[in-house]
């Protein structure tokens, strides 16, 4: 009987189960090709019984690995990012890595801290949605081969792949939406462009592109690219002019909830004053009421690839390699425009 005042080691549970402390250690690292079901079992029921919790610190010193990596988020308030974090989870769960979430909150300084505070606690990878601001923190990382996966960012100084939605795709799935229904006054908001954030960017260049294959007008006035902070402001210009679009697309959620809290706010009707759609397919869009148009993006799938592409470079595994991997936009109607 092991006293309860110290910590059960792997000695005591080879002593349990009546086999060596190798074949334990085997065990604990799910190597069972030479291992009978029964010695399983035993390992496994004492284990269990003797409540033995494996030296993680120590298991990663000896193996060189700590099992672990990092995820900077640029924005934890987005749904899309949270979506993202909890599919690249799931994939690591079952790869037996752990990771650990950091949120920059779109700040440059912010970011560069959490991948210093990752690189000290010995992550073997990191996967970040870039700020895009760090080019040469990165570059130094690619210079120490160290893994890296760029998430719904690309960053064109960096040798790194990213995972990303065909952003100019999900523009023009909106646009053609908004045409077949017979809007021609369109419009988009998104959050500021001004530090070349890709989405952002090329959501508005396909926003342009299809109005103009639509045989729109595209009046910069209904373009906007703004700080969270300023798109209130920005809706009642856009708006509250003499003769105002009759459609908006939101860039991205949060832009989303702006639009939705100025129409509540002025009393109009969706889609009778104002038709909407919006990129990211948000949880409440199906009991929003009209229930809410949106674009969605893959999550499950993109957040895997990243997490498949990082384990892999982690692991040595040859990945043949590929700046960007595109994922395709899909619409789901429903009643807002």
């Amino acid at each position: 009987m092991v006293s309860k005042n110290r910590t059960v080691t792997i000695k005591d549970v080879a002593e349990e189960a009546g086999v060596s402390k190798s074949t334990v250690s085997q065990y604990l690292n799910n190597r069972y090709e030479y291992m009978g079901l029964e010695t399983r079992e035993r390992i496994a029921e004492a284990v269990d019984e003797l409540g033995y919790q494996p030296n993680i610190v120590a298991r990663s010193l000896k193996q060189k690995t700590s099992t672990t990596i990092g995820v900077i988020v640029a924005n934890i308030s987005h749904e899309f990012s949270t979506q993202i974090v909890r599919s690249i989870e799931e994939y690591c769960n079952e790869s037996n890595f752990h990771i650990i979430v950091c949120n920059a909150e779109d700040d440059p300084e912010k970011e560069k801290k959490y991948i210093e505070m990752l690189r000290a606690k010995q992550v073997d990878g990191i996967i970040v949605f870039p700020t895009s601001m760090n080019i040469s923190l990165y570059q130094s990382l690619n210079l120490e081969d160290y893994p890296m996966v760029f998430i719904d960012r690309y960053v064109p100084d960096v040798k790194t792949s990213s995972i990303m939605l065909d952003n100019k795709k999900a523009s023009h799935l909106a646009v053609r939406e908004f045409v077949e229904r017979g809007y021609k006054k369109i419009g988009i908001v998104t959050n500021s462009t001004e530090n070349n954030v890709t989405p952002r960017i090329e959501r508005i260049e396909g926003f342009i592109e299809a109005a103009r294959v639509n045989g729109l007008i595209v009046k910069n006035d209904f373009i906007k690219g703004v700080e969270i902070e300023a798109i209130q402001a920005e809706l009642e210009k856009m708006l509250f002019r003499p003769d105002p679009p009759e459609a908006l697309l939101a860039g991205n959620d949060l832009t989303l909830f702006e639009i939705l809290k100025f129409v509540k706010e002025h009393k109009m009707e969706i889609p009778k004053d104002l038709a909407v759609i919006g990129i990211d397919d948000v949880s409440f869009a199906s009991i929003y009421d009209p229930e809410l148009t949106t674009i969605g993006q893959p999550t499950s799938e993109m957040g895997k690839k990243a997490a498949e592409l990082l384990l892999k470079r982690i692991k040595g595994d040859e990945v043949a390699f590929q700046d960007i991997y595109r994922f395709e936009p899909f619409i789901k109607r429903r009643s807002s425009c």
